[in-house]
C-alpha cells in the first residue's frame, strides 16, 4: 500500500519553478526522507500534500485514493516552527490543539509520555528548551493516534542533544508502526533515521530509493603503474569491486564498505606481472556522495 504517491507534480510562483515534474511514492511502514538543500522544494511539496498550497499541475494520492478531509485526518503534521501559547503549560496547549482538531483530548497523557514531557506538562511553554518545544509539537501531531506523520525539518536549530532526542523519538514511533515522512536538509539525520529517501535539487527529483543503496559509503582503492593500459587489463580479471574509473593516470576501484582487501589487490597485480607504484585506500564520505548527487 502506498501512503503517498506523487505523479509529475509541478508548482510555479510566477517564473520561478519550485517543483518540476516530481514523481515518487511512499510505502506504508517506512521512514521516508525528502532531502535537499534549502530552496529545493521540500516545504512546497509538503504544503501541497496537506492542501495548504495548490499545485500548478500534476496529481497525488493519499492511501491510494484521491485526497480528501478524511484521508488527511489520518495524518499528523508538523510544517512550521512550534507555535504554542507561551504563557500556558504543555497540558493546556495540547488541550487547545485537541479542541481545534476535534480529536485527541483523551490522548494527551499518552502523547506527553511518548515525547518524555510528562514531568514538565504543567510548566509554561516559555520555560521549555528548543528541543522540548519540538517534542511538544510532535506530541500535538500524535493527538488522535494518526497513522502517518509529516515532519518538516524536525531538528532545525537544535543542538546535538536536541537532535539526538528527536532522532530517538522518530525511531521509536517507527517501531510502533507509524509511517513517517520527514523533510530535511541534514544529510546525516536522513541517513541515521530514514529507510528510504527522495533527493531534490532546485525542484527536480535527483534520485529516490532505499537509503542504504543511495547514501551508501564506499571504499575507494586508488592504484597506479607505469603501464596504465596493462594495469587496466589485469584489473579486468579482478573480482569484488562494484565500479572503476580512470582518473589522472590512476585507476580507482570502488568497493562496498568493509569488503576491501588491498593486499589481495597488490598480490593479484604482482602475480600478473604488474608492479604497482601507487596503492592507496580512501573513503568516500556521505557528504561527497550527496554533493555528487546534487551538483
Amino acid at each position: 500500500m502506498s501512503i503517498l504517491s506523487i505523479e509529475n507534480l509541478c508548482k510555479n510562483y510566477g517564473r520561478v519553478q519550485a517543483l518540476k515534474g516530481v514523481s515518487f511514492s511512499v510505502a506504508k511502514g517506512t521512514v521516508f526522507g525528502i532531502l535537499g538543500p534549502n530552496g529545493s522544494g521540500k516545504t512546497t511539496m509538503l504544503g501541497i500534500i496537506m492542501d495548504i498550497l495548490q499545485p500548478t499541475s500534476g496529481t497525488y494520492k493519499l492511501f491510494d485514493e484521491q485526497p480528501d478531509e478524511t484521508s488527511r485526518r489520518k495524518i499528523g503534521t508538523f510544517l512550521e516552527t512550534p507555535n504554542f501559547y507561551h504563557y500556558l503549560s504543555a497540558q493546556k496547549n495540547l488541550e487547545i490543539a485537541a479542541a481545534l482538531k476535534e480529536r485527541g483530548a483523551n490522548d494527551i497523557p499518552r502523547v506527553l509520555e511518548l515525547v518524555n514531557l510528562t514531568q514538565r506538562k504543567d510548566s509554561r511553554f516559555s520555560t521549555y528548551s528548543l528541543g522540548m518545544k519540538q517534542r511538544l509539537a510532535i506530541a500535538s501531531c500524535l493527538l488522535g493516534d494518526p497513522e502517518v506523520l509529516i515532519l518538516d525539518e524536525p531538528t532545525n536549530g537544535l543542538d546535538p542533544v536536541g537532535i539526538a532526542e528527536i532522532r530517538q523519538l522518530i525511531k521509536q514511533l517507527h517501531q510502533q508502526g507509524k509511517t513517517i515522512i520527514m523533510a530535511s536538509h541534514l544529510l546525516d539525520e536522513v541517513e541515521k533515521v530514514c529507510t528510504h529517501v527522495a533527493i531534490l535539487k532546485k525542484g527536480e527529483l535527483v534520485v529516490t530509493g532505499d537509503v542504504n543503496e543511495i547514501l551508501a559509503n564506499e571504499d575507494i582503492v586508488e592504484i597506479g603503474a607505469t603501464d596504465i593500459q596493462q594495469l587496466e587489463t589485469i584489473i579486468g580479471t579482478l573480482h569484488g569491486y562494484s565500479n572503476k574509473k580512470i582518473q589522472d593516470k590512476m585507476i580507482q576501484l570502488f568497493y562496498p564498505v568493509g569488503t576491501t582487501d588491498v593486499e589481495s589487490i597488490n598480490r593479484h597485480c604482482f602475480n600478473n606481472g604488474i608492479t604497482l607504484n601507487h596503492l592507496q585506500l580512501k573513503k568516500k564520505s556521505l557528504e561527497a556522495k550527496f554533493f555528487e548527487l546534487t551538483n
